[in-house]
């Protein structure tokens, strides 16, 4: 990719971003919420079988999304009400959500535990957008809400494209990988029906990129994502590897399944093998 590379092939260090910053919100916190955890979070919920008029209940979508964001540093403009809602609508229930398709290589596993999966991903078509904030949480997120209005209708086709998971974040670091770089990519897979023609972005900043078929080894962890607990998984998963040196060393992926309100996130880090 031109701006940073959205593919991994790595794009060097940058500025450090300390452990200081881990509270700052993750990709996962502006994914969809079902209505049960709207409900909970105090900003106009429903009883049962009461009806609210679609720009009332875009109101209340946007404002429960704004209210989490504050408190991360982050900022949601009042024109992702539509896109929120939508994405909010869409994904009501996971059928309704493309997985992106592998082939399992090998399983290796100890006592009953997964240690990592190598798994073989086709070339596919991605919407990439590389960006660069004051801090790698924020990156990430304003690049996901770009990718959101790319989805929902700001697109050649003028409608929702559907949602695909996971929803991945390629991050760069020095060749020792204890620097992060602020060079974040956030990247969505376009579902099956768009692959072989995918709609063109309205935002110049989105790239649709042609992914080559990539060989991953990867790892499964639950919980938040920040600069500590991806440092420790990446630590984790190179000492678990046979040969690390098969593998990138300065740049990575981060995958996300589920949404923040869940107990448990379900993610995966990815090292992607040189080609």
């Amino acid at each position: 990719m031109d701006r940073g590379g959205c593919q991994m092939n790595g794009g060097g260090g940058g500025e450090s971003i300390g452990p200081d910053r881990q509270g700052m919100i993750t990709l996962e916190d502006l994914e969809s919420f079902s209505e049960d955890q709207l409900s909970d979070s105090g900003n106009g919920s429903l009883e049962e079988g009461e009806t609210m008029e679609e720009e009332e209940d875009q109101d209340r979508l946007l404002h429960y999304w704004q209210d989490v964001a504050r408190g991360h540093q982050v900022d949601v403009p009042e024109d992702m009400a539509e896109p929120i809602q939508q994405l909010t609508t869409n994904n009501d229930g996971r059928s309704s959500r493309e997985h992106v398709p592998f082939t399992l290589l090998t399983r290796k596993e100890k006592c009953g535990e997964l240690l990592y999966e190598k798994r073989h991903y086709e070339k596919g078509h991605w919407a990439c957008i590389t960006m660069r904030e004051d801090t790698y949480e924020q990156s990430i997120c304003y690049g996901f809400m770009r990718i959101m209005r790319y989805i929902c209708e700001q697109n050649s086709l003028g409608h929702y494209l559907g949602m695909s998971l996971p929803i991945v974040t390629v991050v760069r670091t020095d060749e020792s990988r204890s620097v992060f770089s602020h060079d974040v990519t956030v990247a969505y897979y376009l579902p099956a029906v768009h692959q072989a023609q995918p709609p063109q972005p309205s935002d110049s900043d989105i790239s649709i990129e042609l992914w080559p078929a990539t060989i991953v080894y990867t790892r499964p962890f639950t919980g938040p994502t920040n600069e500590v607990t991806i440092m420790n998984q990446m630590n984790t998963l190179a000492e678990l590897l046979d040969s690390p040196n098969v593998c990138v060393n300065d740049s990575f992926i981060i995958a996300g399944y589920t949404n923040p309100a869940h107990s448990h996130r379900q993610n995966e880090i990815w090292f992607l093998e040189r080609r």
